[in-house]
């Protein structure tokens, strides 16, 4: 039995620029303000968090894949100068096959984030941020509560007791902050929390919360399901929630990144334990790729530097991730794909000027020289229900991090008296 909503016959909606500027040519090539304004102020969130970091974005809620960040800027009081890292970015897909086999939604695409399915926000939605007036993105939009925003503590950043002076040296301990942007989404009985968290020490990560109640219609026989009330006569069916994310980096306003991947292996043994040799694979054409054991990705810049030399990046980091083998798709953890306008979704990719790219796979495979790489992160979560997800269901959380990596000489938080601790010291 089907428990969604139908989105009736509305066809995928192009994403319009909504008149946003052109990236510009790096941050130094104009004032910052100039570089980190290119949306209006009703869709654009700068805040300053309390260690002195600001970011500054735009935001829009689009019909299918609701809240979408745009010209992500960053700084902080030890370097105050804006410097772009995103152009984009958004979900792309949210694929939920039931174990069950007779059941199969594409919550993005087949009924979508935005429009009447994006929630006025109420009640203890935003409590103790602000919750920001704007469109919903439906084909005839109606202005509404939609976004929060809130600056929320993140725990201890750093803490630090050095040598120096005979252990008499000051004990730094700083905690830390994030700037948080939310957005719900009721799909059926579920209600999907799409968040951004924007750290203090630049590093972004993406999440997507699951809450609402279990679909009563989706009871099934005990080898399909799990017991969930009184004794052992209902099963609630379990399910995958396969989330895709759309990445568009523009590191300091340069584009062109290139794509790395570093693989550590055993490589010997030396006097005490084994020996490991990690290596570099320049990844220069489209393709979908897995983790293994000391495997990880970055998007490094082709010029842009920090101050001590060295190209500036962002690493993939991801985390707890359930893979589901039964979709091509829905098997690799990460695409890249050269940059296409067309190429919105991960899967049921229905734009008229992609009529043969229906997926990432398809997206991949004429294996393009990546010239400007757009990144499609795919991460699961197995959801066995429990008698704990009655009512209504609390949030589980999947998702991943965007880490800086050379981005800056030294982290933005480091406190006054360690600035000149870079390097090996003499």
């Amino acid at each position: 039995m089907t428990y969604r909503k139908t989105a009736g016959a509305a066809a995928l909606l192009t994403v319009a620029s909504l008149g946003l500027a052109a990236s510009p040519a790096s941050p130094a090539a104009a004032a910052p303000a100039a570089a980190a304004a290119p949306c209006a102020t009703s869709t654009m969130v700068k805040e300053t968090l309390p260690n002195g970091t600001t970011w500054q974005l735009c935001w829009r809620m689009q019909e299918q894949a609701g809240l979408i960040l745009e010209k992500v800027f960053v700084s902080s009081r030890r370097y105050p100068e804006p410097v772009q890292v995103l152009d984009s970015i958004r979900l792309a897909q949210l694929n939920v096959p039931y174990d069950s086999g007779d059941t199969e939604y594409n919550d993005i695409t087949d009924y979508g984030f935005g429009g009447w399915n994006l929630q006025t926000l109420t009640g203890d939605d935003c409590k103790g941020g602000s919750a920001r007036v704007g469109s919903d993105g439906a084909p005839e939009p109606q202005r509404r509560k939609v976004l929060c925003v809130s600056a929320e503590a993140s725990g201890l950043a750093y803490r630090l007791h050095g040598y120096e002076n005979n252990g008499r040296e000051p004990i730094y301990s700083k905690q830390g902050h994030d700037l948080v942007l939310r957005a719900i989404s009721k799909v059926g009985w579920y209600e999907y929390v799409t968040e951004y968290r924007l750290h203090d020490d630049g590093q972004i990560s993406a999440r997507l919360g699951a809450t609402g109640d279990l679909s009563p219609g989706d009871y099934v026989s005990a080898d399909k399901g799990w017991p969930i009330g009184k004794g052992a006569r209902d099963y609630a069916a379990m399910h995958y929630h396969s989330a895709f994310w759309r990445v568009d980096f523009n590191i300091a306003g340069k584009g062109k990144e290139k794509v790395e991947q570093y693989d550590t292996k055993v490589n010997g043994r030396g006097s005490m334990t084994a020996k490991l040799k990690t290596t570099k694979t320049t990844i220069a054409k489209e393709g979908s790729f897995s983790k293994v054991n000391r495997r990880w990705w970055r998007l490094v810049s082709s010029s842009s530097k920090n101050k001590d030399g060295h190209l500036r990046s962002y690493e993939l980091v991801t985390g707890a991730d359930d893979r589901y083998e039964a979709h091509p798709e829905t098997t690799p953890d990460v695409t890249f794909t050269q940059s296409h306008a067309c190429e919105k979704y991960a899967t049921g990719n229905a734009d008229p000027q992609c009529a043969s790219k229906k997926s990432i796979l398809d997206f991949a495979k004429n294996k393009e020289t990546l010239k400007d790489p757009v990144m499609w992160v795919r991460v699961g979560f197995h959801h066995v229900p429990r008698d704990e997800d009655q009512s209504p269901m609390p949030l589980h959380w999947q998702g991943f991090d965007l880490l800086p990596r050379d981005f800056t000489e030294m982290s933005p938080l480091t406190p006054a008296a360690r600035a000149g601790v870079n390097g090996q010291q003499d």
